[in-house]
């Protein structure tokens, strides 16, 4: 007969690993499907956040409000900002970069998008072209320690350390694999949504730029690409606060684009109070203000799918679709709450023609430029 004590013990272990993992570790590292391998980079870059120099929401050059955000000069920086984005290369050579789909576009500056179906392993070739330790740490999907792209004390031994922050210049390896509970629960809709970003200095990274999505579709219900084979048309949208004075790069561009640099100062902490970080903070949607960004474009009757994300600081976020409406967390509505860092799938079918407003209901944010547009047609010829 087994000692009682040892069968708890056993047990015990076992209950942490489904706490864990989800899955007993056996299930949750040994997946059956494909490989899909991509090469991406942290890339210095220029980032223009209203390239078209006016409001599109309002079709009117920007206003005196608008300009506290938008207006480059003595005491600011304007919409130009040095950052650091993801970005995908051809191969490991990073040599091409990997054109960027049309009907992708709208994700603006956020990293490419990340695709797997519940089975597969995902294996990131990565390479840090910044002047920074960056690294790609993912949500939701399993990974061990070499592949968690997260610099903390945790006794990790050195080589198997090394993605936690990878030097200027240098090139890892990731190895991310997706169970079951990577994927869409009991009740979701075939696909999910989760992020990756650098997690070497969090603040620092994220306000810099580097942050991207991954979509996970349910096993079965797949295409060859990794999208879901019941959804027409897919739009990723980060509604974003991105806090400039804390980016890697806040020095760089008062130097650069500030016309009397010794007359401003970088802000450490609170920024609202202090007109010059004001200035900073971008109420972005994919990186862009006041619907500078591409028009997300859908026919009537389309199973559209929306996933919003948000970023890491004090954020809280009210998505609003004008003239349309969504099903989300088995609810019908055209309002959601999205906090820090949060994830949401929202499925619409398209019944409104028109060009309709998308934006954030919290007025600061809407003030400050967290709005786009996207546009319901019944014309096949309109959409790409």
């Amino acid at each position: 007969m087994p000692n009682v004590l040892s069968v708890v013990a056993a047990s015990l272990v076992y209950t942490s690993l489904l706490f864990v993992t989800g899955t007993p570790r056996d299930a949750a590292t040994h997946v059956s499907g494909r490989t899909r391998s991509y090469f991406i980079a942290a890339d210095e870059v220029m980032w223009d956040y209203a390239p078209s120099g006016t409001n599109q929401i309002t079709g009117q050059p920007f206003d005196a409000i608008d300009q506290t955000w938008t207006k480059r000069g003595p005491h600011r920086i304007g919409t130009v900002y040095q950052k650091a984005l993801y970005r995908e290369y051809s191969d490991s050579t990073f040599r091409t970069l990997k054109p960027r789909p049309a009907a992708w576009a709208h994700l603006g500056s956020l990293g490419p998008l990340i695709r797997a179906e519940v089975g597969d392993t995902i294996r990131i070739v990565f390479r840090n072209n910044g002047h920074h330790p960056y690294s790609m740490h993912p949500h939701g999907v399993f990974y061990r320690k070499d592949s968690e792209g997260a610099l903390y004390s945790d006794g990790t031994p050195g080589a198997l350390a090394r993605g936690d922050a990878v030097a200027p210049g240098g090139t890892r390896t990731y190895v991310w694999l997706v169970p079951e509970r990577a994927g869409p629960g009991e009740g979701d809709a075939s696909s999910v949504l989760w992020m990756y970003h650098s997690h070497v200095n969090e603040g620092r990274d994220v306000n810099a730029g580097l942050v991207g999505p991954i979509i996970v579709t349910r096993r079965g219900m797949a295409r060859e690409d990794g999208s879901p084979s019941d959804v027409n048309r897919e739009f990723v949208v980060a509604f974003a606060e991105t806090n400039e004075n804390v980016s890697w790069y806040i020095d760089d561009n008062i130097r650069s684009f500030v016309g009397d640099p010794t007359s401003v100062r970088r802000v450490i902490g609170f920024p609202f109070l202090d007109p010059f970080g004001l200035s900073n903070v971008k109420q972005s949607m994919n990186g862009f203000i006041y619907g500078n960004g591409p028009m997300p474009t859908m026919r009537i009757g389309e199973h559209v799918r929306w996933y919003l994300m948000a970023t890491t600081n004090a954020e809280l976020h009210a998505p609003h679709w004008h003239g349309n409406v969504v099903v989300s967390q088995h609810m019908r509505t055209d309002v959601l709450t999205l906090a820090t860092m949060g994830m949401l799938v929202a499925d619409m079918v398209p019944d409104n023609p028109g060009i309709w407003l998308f934006h954030c209901h919290v007025e600061p944010h809407l003030r400050g430029g967290m709005q786009m547009r996207f546009q319901v047609t019944d014309s096949a010829a309109a959409v790409q």
